[in-house]
C-alpha cells in the first residue's frame, strides 16, 4: 500500500510511519490493486491524538478519524485500522464485487480553495469529485464506508444524478433527480 503522511501540530518521527506502514499492510490482502493511503496526524489540546485515515482503491474510498484521550498514536492507528478492517468485512460481499473488478475510472483529489463571501452565506470549504454510474445500493454502500449521511451518484439506469442518504427514522432515502 502506498501511504503519504501529512502532520498537523505534531512532529511525526520514522517509528510511528512504520508502524503505520505496518498496521496498514495488514488490509493490503483486500485489494487487488495497489491501494493508496492518505494518513494525517494531529494533536488537539494536549493529549489528544487524532488520526484520520483515507484508503483509495478502484474508485471506492474507505476512510476512518479516530482519537484517544491517552497521548498515544499508536493506539489511535490501531483504532482506525481496525474500523476500516470492520468496515470491509462487514460488507465484505457487497465489496467482493467492486474490489475485485476492473475499469472504475480513478476518483479526482476533492480542490480546496477559497471562496468569496456572499451576504449570507458563507461557504466555507468546496469539494470536487467524479460522480460515477452506480446502482443505488452501491451509492449507499459506499456512503457507509465513508461514515457520510449522504453520498451524490449518477444512476446507472439513465445517467441522472441521484442522491441517497440516511433517514434520522432509520432506512435510507433517494432523491432522483430529472427534467420534467
Amino acid at each position: 500500500m502506498k501511504c503519504t503522511f501529512a502532520c498537523k501540530k505534531v512532529p511525526l518521527n520514522n517509528s510511528v510511519k512504520d508502524y503505520t506502514d505496518k498496521r496498514l499492510s495488514k488490509l493490503d490482502r483486500y485489494f487487488r490493486e495497489e491501494a493508496d493511503a492518505f494518513v494525517t496526524f494531529s494533536v488537539e489540546k494536549e493529549h489528544l491524538c487524532s488520526v484520520e485515515i483515507t484508503i483509495r482503491s478502484g474508485g471506492t474510498l474507505f476512510r476512518a478519524q479516530k482519537q484517544e484521550t491517552d497521548g498515544d498514536m499508536r493506539s489511535a492507528i490501531d483504532a482506525a485500522v481496525d474500523y476500516i478492517e470492520r468496515q470491509i468485512l462487514k460488507n465484505k460481499t457487497r465489496l467482493a464485487k467492486r474490489l475485485r473488478s476492473e475499469g472504475f475510472p480513478p476518483q479526482t483529489e476533492p480542490d480546496d480553495f477559497e471562496v468569496r463571501e456572499e451576504k449570507d452565506f458563507h461557504i466555507v470549504r468546496t469539494k470536487r469529485f467524479a460522480v460515477k454510474p452506480m446502482s443505488p445500493e452501491e451509492a449507499i454502500l459506499q456512503m457507509n464506508l465513508l461514515d457520510h449521511s449522504f453520498f451524490v451518484f449518477r444512476s446507472e439506469e439513465d445517467d441522472s444524478l441521484s442522491i441517497v442518504y440516511k433517514r434520522k427514522n432509520g432506512g435510507y432515502g433517494l432523491i432522483e433527480t430529472g427534467q420534467e
